[in-house]
């Protein structure tokens, strides 16, 4: 056993953390401290005689002062341990014990640690041993942790089955009664899977709970009309919700028909879910007789938090500490509510006077104010919803979190997301690559040109640029969109239309002028209009059958544009009955511009079985054929993802070379608050990736230049590198083709009196590199983003046009071709004018390099190849930079699931 070392050492403060249990419920996990020795000597006596039994294979009824001091007293090192808590209480606790390090004799040997756990019976079976676990091998693998080991009785099959659950490779033997498991903590591929399904359905659970409630008691419901909490009651009542409704005010006065409780702790059934609107001020006294009551989830309508300023974000902090130190979720504050129109359920626990119709799109947005507009947007379209969502402040529950649980949710084909910030971008990446392959997402977010946030919204800054925030969405699958209009419009045709199966369109129409208007608008969107049918305006419904039947059936055409202006008097009734049935039949989407209605009309729709106000096949409508052509467009793209092969990304769960790690780490040891790293430093670095940087010799005289022309054998360049130098479109500042001293003395002249103040030119000579196309690639590490690579050819345009592609690592090749085709000056690769094609394989094998580098250190704050010669045959690094800086936390959210801290300035994912 090692010594127990430093009794003083802090832990990191990203060890503490709000979880969720796999049953919905929220726990708080922290590391022990010295001052928990009640809190464990509680604990312990809840515990069983069994478990205590399994902990420390021998009877032990109660802790002796010695136990529970060294089991309070870690050092956050060697001794690591951590408790959940729950109302106050502690609920578990585990631990590790570093028993082994490498040796003299044994240099090899891993770093080993013992770990236990102990869970309060009441409490097992809801995964807090999984979380204990999740969470002590990442503070194992920052404390440099390679390998767990564990002594478990045979019979002790909870505990057995927790470490073989959590996807790691568990090895092991039996001696004495005793089994003796061990297992490396480095994070596999099978271990992240497993976290991501645990937080799924932790997460999912947690929504559901409020979706699902029985009952619901509205606090703060008031008899007068003029009052949210009359309208919170009024709203349940007659959106024939199918529980119970309790009404709580201080009175105890009836509120429209319904009896009143002073107290929700006074009312005598269950309550799972909380409509709260009472003053600011008296919201965290709810919570508190909410929790002694066993409700499981608040919606906080009331305002007053973070929305008005520092005094009400420190408000809103303690509102959400504590709401989830007793378990609770909360939507809100500040919020319009939620709404679920399974009949079912039938709930309108919110604001909203009008109750949607039932529909196959969940809908989340942040706006309590939008939200009104929004839900009748809604109700006048006929586009209905599953499920919707007023988040408010966003305190707690989040996007990502109706995410996961509309991923599973049946009723809900379709995601529609109004996000007016981002809390965790990395995480609602990493979802959305996985529901756009289940379900289509069709997103607006406000601010994409400010990067404006509204109060209230207390979200670090993205420094990422907004290019790189439009490519994560598209990285994922997500139908990105600029208004909300245009995100119904894209609705109604993802809800009631099959995907198309490419981008060829036909036009079927009574309209000459709109045939042509359509098919403009197609070619501005990147269709192609194979078909264009001009029936003329004495077309009957006849004719409109015929020719939509031969544009569905044929092989050419993926989609048809329907275009129907009545003449005078009619009604378009039969035309409608076409359309529909057409639309009903058809295996391509059918979409239309029908007597300029928007939405999906009565007229147009297909019944459903499921009790949608629209059914499958039901044919949208649009006021204007462009607006039905760019929806169509969206959804091609969507589809065209969707067909795309998933090849395979880099893993993140792969480990970086250790000697690059080595280097890394003597850096920042040298210096803590970070540095460039030299040019010798760098080249190691990237040559651990396979990156060959060409070296560029620094001189400051023409006599030291000379010098370094000869040793390299001549056929060279001189150079300035300087930053205000180096990106001049005239390229003045390289003077090529330098085979002896009197061409050095030439270039060196010329350039020393072109450019002023040459002393501040860094100057460097360097072998000519092939001739080629200039390209740059970088990468930085953003705090809230995570690590953004970028692509573009090199030099001022670029910079000035922001021409350039963007990714977020892991990169798979598909996404690496991807960059290097949608930037605008990418002809220049592929022979523009005659030129050389360039060897693209090359740069994008360059790009994935990178992406690696990048991911695999997010220490890395910035790496810049900002001069890359891409030729025919090979391509040549000419010019590279990186700087290191220390992170706090390095990424490790990737490898353990965490709530934000209710402490932070920050928001959850």
């Amino acid at each position: 056993m090692t010594s127990t070392g430093s009794q003083n050492l802090e832990p990191p403060r990203h060890w503490e953390a709000d979880v969720l249990l796999i049953d919905g419920a929220s726990a708080h996990i922290r590391p022990i401290r010295p001052d928990d020795a009640d809190l464990l000597v509680d604990f312990y006596s809840r515990v069983s005689d069994e478990s205590k039994y399994y902990r420390f294979f021998s009877p032990m009824p109660t802790l002796s002062d010695r136990d529970v001091s060294r089991f309070t007293h870690v050092d956050h090192r060697n001794r690591v341990a951590f408790v959940v808590l729950l109302a106050g209480k502690m609920i578990a606790v585990g631990r590790f014990d570093i028993v082994e390090r490498p040796t003299a004799s044994q240099p090899a040997k891993p770093v080993s640690a013992e770990i236990a756990f102990l869970v309060q019976d009441a409490h097992q079976g809801r995964g807090i041993a999984q979380v204990l676990l999740e969470h002590l091998a990442q503070a194992g693998r920052e404390v440099g942790v390679e390998r767990f080991v564990a002594e478990v009785l045979p019979d002790n099959r909870r505990m057995i089955d927790t470490f073989k659950d959590a996807g790691y490779h568990v090895a092991g033997g039996f001696q004495d009664g005793v089994m003796s498991l061990e297992f490396p903590i480095t994070p596999t591929e099978t271990a992240i899977g497993i976290m991501e399904h645990r937080e799924h359905r932790a997460e999912s659970a947690s929504i559901a709970r409020f979706f699902q409630a029985r009952s619901v008691a509205v606090i703060g419901a008031s008899r007068r009309q003029d009052t949210i909490g009359q309208a919170l009651v009024r709203h349940l009542v007659t959106g024939d919700f199918t529980g119970v409704v309790y009404a709580v005010n201080p009175t105890a006065d009836p509120v429209s028909g319904l009896p009143a409780y002073r107290s929700v702790t006074e009312i005598p059934g269950d309550v799972d879910v909380a409509i709260v609107a009472v003053p600011a001020n008296s919201v965290q006294d709810v919570v508190l007789d909410c929790a002694a009551k066993g409700v499981k989830g608040l919606v906080v309508i009331s305002s007053g938090f973070a929305e008005t300023g520092d005094e009400g974000r420190r408000r809103q902090r303690r509102l959400v500490g504590l709401a989830r130190s007793y378990g609770l979720r909360l939507i809100g504050p500040n919020c319009l509510g939620v709404i679920n129109t399974d009949p079912d359920v039938s709930l309108n626990a919110s604001l909203s006077t009008l109750m949607p119709p039932r529909g196959r799109a969940g809908f989340f947005c942040q706006s309590g104010a939008l939200g009104s507009a929004i839900l009748e947007k809604v109700y006048n379209r006929g586009l209905g919803l599953s499920t919707f969502v007023s988040a408010g402040n966003r305190a707690d529950v989040s996007g990502n979190d109706l995410l996961q649980y509309w991923e599973e949710d049946a009723s809900t084909e379709v995601v529609l997301l109004y996000l007016e910030s981002i809390g965790n971008p990395r995480k609602f990446s990493r979802i959305t690559r996985r529901v756009s392959r289940r379900k289509p997402i069709v997103a607006v977010r406000s601010g994409r040109t400010t990067q404006g946030v509204p109060m209230g919204h207390a979200v670090r800054t993205i420094s990422a640029p907004q290019q790189a925030v439009d490519a994560m969405f598209r990285q994922a699958g997500v139908i990105q969109v600029d208004t909300l209009d245009e995100m119904f419009d894209v609705a109604q045709l993802l809800a009631h239309q099959p995907l198309p199966r490419g981008r060829r369109v036909a036009v079927v129409g009574n309209s000459d002028a709109l045939g042509l208007l359509a098919t403009d608008a197609a070619a501005a969107v990147g269709l192609v209009v194979n078909s264009s049918v001009a029936l003329g305006a004495d077309a009957t419904a006849e004719d409109f059958e015929d020719a939509l039947d031969r544009a569905i059936d044929d092989p050419e055409v993926d989609s048809v544009v329907a275009v129907y202006i009545p003449p005078l008097n009619v009604s378009g009734e039969e035309v409608a009955n076409v359309l529909a049935a057409v639309g009903e039949q058809s295996d391509k989407p059918l979409v239309s511009t029908f007597l300029g209605a928007e939405g999906v009309p009565e007229l147009l729709r297909v019944p459903d079985v499921a009790g949608s106000t629209a059914g499958r096949g039901s044919v949208p409508s649009y006021p204007a054929v462009e607006a039905a052509v760019r929806a169509l467009a969206h959804v091609v793209e969507y589809a065209v993802w969707l067909r795309t092969p998933e090849d395979e990304r880099a893993d993140e769960t792969t480990q970086p070379p250790l000697e690059a790690k080595k280097l890394i780490n003597t850096v920042l040891m040298e210096y803590p608050e970070g540095r460039q790293l030299t040019f010798e430093e760098l080249r190691e670095l990237l040559g651990h990736y396979g990156i060959a940087v060409w070296e560029a010799h620094p001189v400051e005289t023409v006599e030291e230049a000379i010098q370094v022309g000869e040793d390299l054998g001549w056929d060279v360049v001189v150079k300035a590198t300087a930053d205000h130098l180096r990106h001049r479109p005239d390229l003045a500042h390289v003077w090529r083709g330098i085979d002896s001293p009197e061409e050095m003395q030439v270039g060196w002249d010329n350039l020393t009196q072109l450019i002023n103040e040459p002393g501040r030119a860094r100057f460097v000579v360097q072998k000519t590199a092939p001739p080629g196309v200039p390209v740059g690639i970088a990468a930085v590490e953003d705090p809230l983003f995570g690590p953004v690579i970028s692509f573009g050819t090199a030099g001022p345009l670029t910079e000035l046009l922001g021409d350039k592609a963007y990714r977020v690592p892991p990169l798979s090749l598909h996404e690496a071709r991807a960059m290097t085709r949608e930037i605008k000056s990418s002809p220049l690769l592929f022979g523009y004018r005659g030129s050389e094609v360039v060897d693209v394989d090359q740069i994008e094998q360059l790009i994935m390099a990178v992406a690696q580098v990048k991911n695999d250190f997010p220490q890395v704050r910035s790496l810049d190849l900002s001069l890359v010669l891409a030729g025919a045959t090979s391509s040549t690094v000419l010019t590279a930079e990186a700087r290191v800086e220390p992170v706090a936390d390095l990424r490790s959210d990737w490898f353990v699931r965490r709530l934000n801290r209710s402490s932070d300035d920050t928001l959850p994912g």
